[in-house]
């Protein structure tokens, strides 16, 4: 099993009506198979998660931010692991927005442990 406790992880793409940027930086934790992070940077001033994570490393949560803006939006998020031949995690994700603007948009991310 893939363990996440203290990986950062950073958006290299992506694509849909989504507030993550380059400049967001995700920090995650693990206690047993619950997922934990905390993301801020680029258009969001603060972002926290929390879900699972199944037993062939991939993952579901839940997440919230809040934008600079003041604009608070909250989605649910797939993401499937690949380890990359650095070791480090490229995590694919797929997302849906739940309520704030676009409710039940969806996109897709990529993720890269920095």
């Amino acid at each position: 099993m893939i363990h996440y406790a203290d990986r950062l992880f950073r958006a290299i793409v992506t694509k849909g009506d989504g507030d993550v940027g380059g400049d967001t930086l995700f920090r995650y934790d693990q206690r047993g198979s619950v997922l934990m992070g905390s993301y801020s940077g680029g258009d969001i001033d603060y972002g926290s998660l929390v879900g699972s994570v199944r037993a062939d490393g991939s993952l579901y949560f839940l997440y919230h931010h809040i934008t600079k803006s003041g604009l608070l939006r909250s989605g649910l998020c797939e993401s499937r692991p690949e380890i990359l031949p650095s070791g480090k995690i490229r995590l694919h994700e797929q997302w849906q927005w739940t309520s704030g603007l676009g409710v039940g948009d969806r996109g897709t991310s990529i993720l890269e442990e920095i």
